[in-house]
């Protein structure tokens, strides 16, 4: 079938940056959909995330999260039909070590058109960036991220089976990692979704780590649909192992620009006044 080349294709293209890859810390806490931002529309994004008990002691020579406010700026621009770009700006404050510029990655994503007819949403991305190594054992790393969605009437389900190889890192890593990312939500009101989110790391492709040494945790969040430029979404997470941050809170709100249509706006409304 003809998609199922252009799938083969398109991960053919991307798999040897997956080589070079870990998953992406507690910056941006999202489970991301399969549609990408329309052909010259921006998106900007305020993530923030507090952690309100975790790490209180140092790990790996790792800054601890106890108590740290994680704020990542995200910008995503559709370049072409079916693909777009993101940047992201990942900053840290924690008690004792003051407000810290932390990294930055970049993120390429294309979503299979519907010209291909799929019974479910498909898109795959593959982001690439830097962090300092007092924030993770990862300075530099590399995701590729296939995400699967599905709306059934009211109930929406998204998958996206992480996987992560570091490029540069003070640990060795022998095969991908996997990180398997989960959300479902139930359309309640034409602006109000509730659901469930839910965030893994299970260790490498080639050996799992015992469950006690996996990362665990589910998110009971809220998103908002109050007006088409904005987006919402917020709730607490909850650890259920004792690797992962046992209580966070975690937020973003996004606006979405239509540059042709805002700067149209702008110059009527610059000639109205000067009328």
């Amino acid at each position: 079938m003809p998609f199922v080349k252009k799938i083969l294709l398109i991960s053919i293209l991307i798999f040897p940056f997956n080589l070079l890859l870990k998953a992406q810390e507690n910056y941006e806490i999202q489970v991301y959909s399969s549609p990408t931002m329309t052909k010259g529309k921006t998106i900007f994004e305020l993530h923030s995330n507090f952690t309100f008990d975790g790490h209180q002691e140092p790990t790996d020579a790792i800054v601890p999260t106890q108590h740290s406010l994680h704020e990542t700026l995200e910008i995503t621009h559709g370049l072409f039909e079916n693909f777009e770009v993101g940047f992201y700006v990942f900053t840290d404050y924690t008690p004792g070590h003051g407000y810290k510029f932390v990294g930055s990655h970049i993120r390429p994503r294309y979503t299979a058109p519907q010209k291909w007819k799929l019974p479910f949403g498909l898109s795959i991305s593959a982001e690439l960036g830097t962090q300092k190594k007092q924030y993770s054992v990862d300075q530099w790393s590399i995701e590729l991220r296939p995400i699967i969605d599905k709306q059934w009437n009211k109930c929406y389900l998204s998958v996206n089976p992480v996987l992560g190889v570091q490029l540069k890192s003070a640990t060795k890593q022998t095969a991908p990692s996997f990180s398997p990312n989960v959300k479902f939500s139930y359309t309640a009101t034409s602006k109000i979704s509730p659901g469930i989110e839910y965030y893994g790391d299970m260790g490498t492709l080639k050996h799992f780590e015992s469950l006690s040494n996996q990362t665990h945790a589910v998110f009971a969040v809220l998103d908002l649909y109050v007006d088409p430029k904005w987006e919402f979404n917020f709730g607490p997470g909850f650890g259920l192992t004792n690797t992962a941050e046992r209580f966070v809170f975690k937020s973003y709100i996004g606006r979405r620009i239509n540059w042709k249509r805002d700067l149209a706006a702008v110059n009527t409304n610059s000639t109205t006044v000067n009328l």
